[in-house]
Formats: C-alpha cells, structure tokens, sequence
C-alpha cells in the first residue's frame, strides 16, 4: 500500500513539474492564442467565417448536412469555451456530440483570425439568445 502511495505521489509531482516549468501547454509558445493586447474585430471575422466556416457550418450558422449549427445551445459559452474553439481550428475534433464525424483540423488561420471569428459567432449566439 505505501509503494502504491508512493509511486502515486511521484508521478502526481511530476505532472505538476511539467506544467511548472512551462515545457507541456504553453499555449503562448503553441501559437494557439493571440497576443493578450489583441482586440478581436467582428467584421473581419464574418468575412472569415464566410471563407473558412461557412461551407459546412452555414452561412448564418445554422448548420449544413456536413456541419452542426454554432447557434445551437451545446456551443453556448458555458458549454464551449472560447478556448475549445482555438483547440479545434488548430487540432480538429473527435465528433462527439453531433453526427457529422470528425471535424478536420484547419489550416492556414492565425490565431488572430481565429479570435475574430469568435468574436463573429459569439456576437451572433447573443443575437439569437444563445447566452451563458
């Protein structure tokens, strides 16, 4: 029992050393995110909706036969973070909560634009009562 105690406590330290020291999720050295001074500009993200989303999410968010709708409760903030739309532009996404299998990882995005496109959806999500 004390060996399992043990050997837990040691891998639990060294998790936590990882994050200390910076080496695992350091989102600024990822470029996952943009500079914190960044004002995400709505427009810009529309027109890059338009370009990059659209095609399987829909021109008014609603959705398409290959992509689930964004003005939908499951992507309200409280549910999907700002953040876990950064992980899915730059990872991609196990389908789990709609029909439409994985979500493929996109590419050619700065975070900036990504922020801008967040900015975009979660202005339309408050326009359609999709809050918190």
């Amino acid at each position: 029992m004390k060996k399992i105690f043990l050997l837990m406590a040691v891998l639990v330290i060294g998790f936590f050393a990882l994050f200390y020291d910076g080496t695992v999720f350091d989102l600024k050295k990822s470029k996952l995110l943009p500079d914190l001074n960044y004002k995400p500009d709505i427009s810009q993200g529309k027109s890059k909706y338009q370009s990059t989303c659209m095609k399987c999410h829909g021109k008014s968010l609603l959705g398409t036969e290959t992509g689930p709708s964004l003005l939908d409760n499951t992507y309200k903030p409280s549910h999907h973070a700002d953040l876990s739309f950064y992980y899915a532009v730059k990872s991609g996404v196990r389908q789990h909560h709609w029909k439409f299998g994985d979500m493929p990882m996109i590419t050619g995005l700065s975070p900036e634009r990504v922020s801008d496109i967040i900015a975009y959806v979660r202005q339309q999500q408050k326009l359609s009562n999709i809050q918190q």
